[in-house]
């Protein structure tokens, strides 16, 4: 099986057994491009907080400012960052429904508060999973699972495969990274190892740029690690795992998967399988039949299926929307 289809799967199948929310393809380091292909975020104590505040992902460097549900803020100058993303990284806080715009009457400033206090502690433990179907072709596997243990930005590891797991690959990974067989056609999944526990709340070391003979490593602070975190967190919760609507392919074949209780999945009679439709489909394949993609909502599915709440903050929001236009 490919492995988008085998990440979809795993999504779809392990979602009703945990409480956390559960994100696919994110940035998981601090200064490289290590990519995890599912985060798993635990509830803190502060989750029902947060999944009230807004159901949008909150820009970092928004998080990262004194902008609060207080006074009012001018951005250009409580934004870290140059001024040519201000107006860019607002937007995405207005969009997520955490910032709220209104004008300042004497002089016709642009200012923005959050809709509400952020909860600092909403975030329990991170989880990440690695999917290779297929351990026969495993890829850069070792040095990525390497670089999660060492960096330790998250506090679980995960390997997941469909193949048969022997003794000679558990040897060939770090003992702290646990192993899960996974059947994508069954949704069977067999712990051949648990995780051991990293320490996300210390420093690490980020290896980076590998020559012959040497490799480029970076020490990373708690402190470091504490704000990406924060921001794997905010994305995590922000996007999800299923693919957004824009995501299927105008084709008239394709189908919304068998698990749209849980879904929707692309599925593809021809192909007799779930299909990535960013790589897969088009008029380059065969079994292309130009047609309107199927409606789906991935939203409706998500809310049903977990904690996280698609309407939270609307009330707020609107009435922000409001002010800022009887101001104008």
């Amino acid at each position: 099986m490919r492995e988008y289809a085998f990440e979809l799967a795993l999504c779809a199948h392990y979602e009703p057994e945990t409480d956390g929310l559960l994100a696919r393809q994110l940035g998981a380091s601090c200064h490289g491009s290590r990519v995890m292909d599912v985060v798993e975020v635990e509830p803190g104590p502060q989750f029902d907080e947060r999944v009230s505040l807004c159901p949008g992902t909150i820009p970092a460097p928004v998080l990262e400012s004194d902008i609060g549900p207080g006074t009012a803020r001018d951005p250009r100058r409580a934004l870290d960052v140059h001024p040519d993303r201000v107006e860019g990284i607002v937007d995405a806080a207005v969009a997520a429904g955490y910032l709220e715009r209104e004008r300042e009457r004497r002089n016709g400033r642009d200012l923005v508060r959050a809709t509400g206090r952020y909860p600092d502690e909403w975030v329990g433990s991170i989880r990440g999973v690695e999917n290779k179907p297929d351990l026969g072709r495993p890829g850069d596997l070792e040095r990525q699972l390497r670089t999660d243990v060492s960096l330790a930005l998250l506090d679980e590891v995960v390997l997941a495969t469909a193949s048969h797991v022997t003794g000679a690959h558990l040897n060939r990974i770090p003992e702290v990274v646990g192993v899960w067989r996974f059947d994508p056609d069954t949704g069977e999944r067999e712990v051949v190892r648990e995780p051991t526990p990293l320490d996300s709340g210390g420093s690490g070391v980020e290896p980076l740029d590998e020559h012959p003979g040497r490799t480029e490593v970076r020490v990373v602070s708690a402190a470091e690690k504490r704000r990406a975190r924060r921001r794997l967190a905010e994305r995590a919760f922000g996007k999800g795992w299923r693919p957004a609507p824009e995501a299927w392919p105008d084709c008239a074949r394709i189908e919304v998967g068998e698990r749209d209780a849980v879904g929707p999945l692309p599925d593809c009679p021809w192909k007799g399988r779930i299909v990535d439709p960013a790589a897969e489909c088009g008029p380059a394949c065969e079994g292309f039949v130009s047609g309107a993609a199927p409606s789906v909502d991935p939203e409706s599915a998500r809310a049903d299926a977990t904690a996280w709440d698609p309407d939270a903050g609307e009330r707020r929001r609107q009435t922000g929307l409001g002010r800022f236009a009887d101001t104008e």
